[in-house]
């Protein structure tokens, strides 16, 4: 039997209390997952994460002061890890421009510590975790974004970059590695990939990308 990874996560939170308290629910659930990090400034979350090394960066919007939504692409280029928003807002519109800007979901506070674990868990995965209302307004919000588009959406991409958009088209749930591993590519070749369509397309995410091809019904079966 194939054993399963522990899921690192690093948390960046201004709370030592709430930073205690996830640290003990975490850690608790070992070997599943485990914190590798923590940070209660956005700067130090900069500078500590690439050593750390998370598959998850449990992120919160308001940290001293300042906005977390400022760090998230950032942490994703220095680290490669999913980065989830923990917060105290409710706001829907805050939690959208998270996501519009990286984050692969948002859980709240008051959530259960079971909903809490799912969602890192998931998002390790390379899920989204998004409920149906927020999914819907993203694609209305990217859709408005991208409102003018060429006859033919896909004329700017290779053979290959359909395919892998036919990919995310089809299974929006799957990781990188799954899909990588159906094209009989590397992680990082499909990263690549997805750097090349993300300019060519005027995208920035992989949620962007998702709504792109399903707004333009790039789908069917891959080939």
């Amino acid at each position: 039997m194939t054993e399963i990874p522990t899921i690192g996560v690093f948390l960046v939170d201004d709370h030592r209390a709430m930073l205690w308290g996830l640290q003990r629910l975490i850690d608790g659930m070992k070997p599943r997952m485990e914190v590798v990090g923590s940070a209660t400034t956005l700067e130090s979350a900069l500078e500590q994460v690439a050593e750390c090394k998370p598959h998850v960066v449990l992120l919160d919007l308001d940290v001293a002061g300042q906005s977390g939504l400022d760090i998230v692409a950032p942490l994703i280029e220095r680290c490669a890890a999913r980065v989830l928003v923990l917060t105290g807002v409710r706001d829907p519109t805050v939690h959208d421009r998270a996501v519009l800007v990286g984050a692969c979901g948002v859980v709240t506070k008051e959530s259960s510590s079971e909903t809490i674990l799912k969602a890192i868990e998931k998002a390790a995965a390379g899920e989204l975790w998004l409920d149906r209302a927020a999914t819907g307004r993203m694609f209305m919000e990217l859709s408005r974004r991208h409102a003018s588009l060429p006859s033919d959406p896909l004329e700017p991409l290779t053979p290959r970059e359909r395919e892998i958009v036919k990919h995310m088209a089809t299974d929006a749930a799957a990781t990188t590695r799954e899909i990588a591993a159906r094209l009989g590519i590397t992680e990082r070749t499909l990263r690549n990939h997805l750097s090349s369509i993300y300019e060519k397309i005027g995208v920035s995410t992989r949620v962007e990308l998702w709504a792109f091809a399903n707004r333009n019904n790039v789908g069917g079966k891959p080939g």
